[in-house]
């Protein structure tokens, strides 16, 4: 919102200052402190609140050492994580930006199906929390959304270096695979065996491995919290090393330098 504003005011009134929030490296910057006061600020009077209200963690009796200490420990603490992720989101990105729209919503979609788990595990006094096979329909709900939106939606595409050293847009089902040289892998290449124009069939591979990629990230993050809460720490290394390659892919001359997609716009 701020970055709208303010870009609206540089174009029309050349607001002195403005034009800084058209640089990255300043949005990453004042969203890396917002994300810090968010969670400082509001994450202690949450936690008081949670404590207040008694909504405290059930512990089944797995026969496990100490674990019954966790008994009436705050949960539903991933409130924290999606305020310290969404509010500096909403000010700082681009949000006609295709790639913020759909991070806002995968984030938004499986923190409700989070936040309905906690509800039920907490005002509804049930211990199983959400039932697996509606947290499954809507995980794969949301890697249907994704792997379509990355197949077909006109803004997502990568560009190439051309022999004549011009980058050219390329709409593209190719990934990179780290440490490898010669490292891009279509996922074309699958059917090629199959049929003669692969690449308008690559969905059926594309969509069925975002949906496994969501699912196994989802469930895998789930799992991690479940053990001592360990979600915030692994979830702030796998952030920042996302806001990495975010960046660098988004760079011509780094990207160019470490061999990895051309992303316009990721960062």
């Amino acid at each position: 919102m701020l970055y709208h504003l303010f870009t609206t005011l540089r174009e029309i009134y050349d607001l002195p200052g403005a034009g800084l929030f058209s640089y990255v490296s300043f949005r990453a910057g004042m969203s890396l402190m917002t994300s810090l006061l968010v969670g400082i600020l509001f994450g202690k009077r949450i936690i008081e609140r949670l404590q207040l209200k008694q909504v405290g963690e059930i512990v089944r009796d797995l026969g496990l050492e100490g674990q019954m200490n966790k008994q009436g420990t705050p949960t539903m603490g991933g409130l924290i994580i999606l305020g310290a992720i969404l509010v500096p989101t909403l000010l700082f990105a681009d949000l006609t930006n295709v790639y913020t729209q759909l991070m806002i919503l995968a984030t938004v979609w499986l923190g409700t199906i989070g936040f309905i788990d906690d509800y039920i595990k907490v005002f509804k006094k049930n211990k199983e929390g959400l039932a697996g096979r509606f947290k499954v329909i809507g995980q794969v709900g949301m890697g249907v959304i994704l792997g379509a939106a990355m197949i077909w939606h006109p803004d997502i595409a990568i560009k190439e270096l051309a022999a004549d050293d011009t980058w050219t847009t390329v709409r593209s089902t190719a990934t990179t695979i780290p440490f490898i040289k010669d490292n891009h892998f279509d996922y074309a290449w699958l059917l090629s065996w199959l049929v003669d124009d692969a690449a308008q069939y690559v969905w059926i591979v594309f969509i069925p491995l975002v949906i496994l990629i969501v699912t196994a990230v989802s469930n895998g993050a789930n799992l991690t919290d479940g053990i001592d809460g360990l979600a915030t720490g692994t979830s702030a290394i796998v952030g920042m090393a996302l806001a990495v390659l975010a960046y660098v892919s988004s760079n011509t001359v780094i990207a160019n330098y470490l061999s990895i997609m051309y992303i316009p716009g990721s960062e």
